[in-house]
């Protein structure tokens, strides 16, 4: 078994019993708490993430021009890579409040400063 696939079992087992516990102990209430406590963690994260991303894109295509052609080449794609997944997260963030309100049935309203998807 390989470690993408252990790690994509371990991040379906945490879902599962995020999404358990959240119905388990009160439903709806539960679940909208669990969605506002994401959102906190998620905004916290992000700029991190992003930040780090985009430093290693840097380093990874700076190291590669010092090399020969074919690492050279390899190191553009990696940095490509990178960017990419950091401009594809910050589009995701940008939508993701959004379309989980609609979900949730708040019709589009999300309290930005609380990440709260209700009234």
């Amino acid at each position: 078994m390989s470690i993408k696939m252990l790690a994509l079992k371990f991040i379906l087992l945490m879902a599962v019993c995020g999404i358990s516990s959240a119905v388990q102990g009160g439903g709806m209430s539960n679940i909208g708490l669990a969605l506002s406590s994401m959102c906190v963690f998620v905004y916290s994260l992000f700029p991190m993430v992003v930040l780090l991303m985009l430093v290693c894109a840097g380093l990874v295509y700076a190291g590669g021009q010092i090399l020969g052609a074919e690492t050279r080449s390899r190191a553009n794609v990696w940095a490509t890579a990178m960017l990419t997944g950091a401009l594809i997260g910050v589009l995701i963030i940008s939508l993701a409040p959004t379309v989980l309100s609609y979900m949730y049935g708040t019709e589009g309203y999300f309290d930005w400063q609380n990440c709260n998807f209700g009234e």
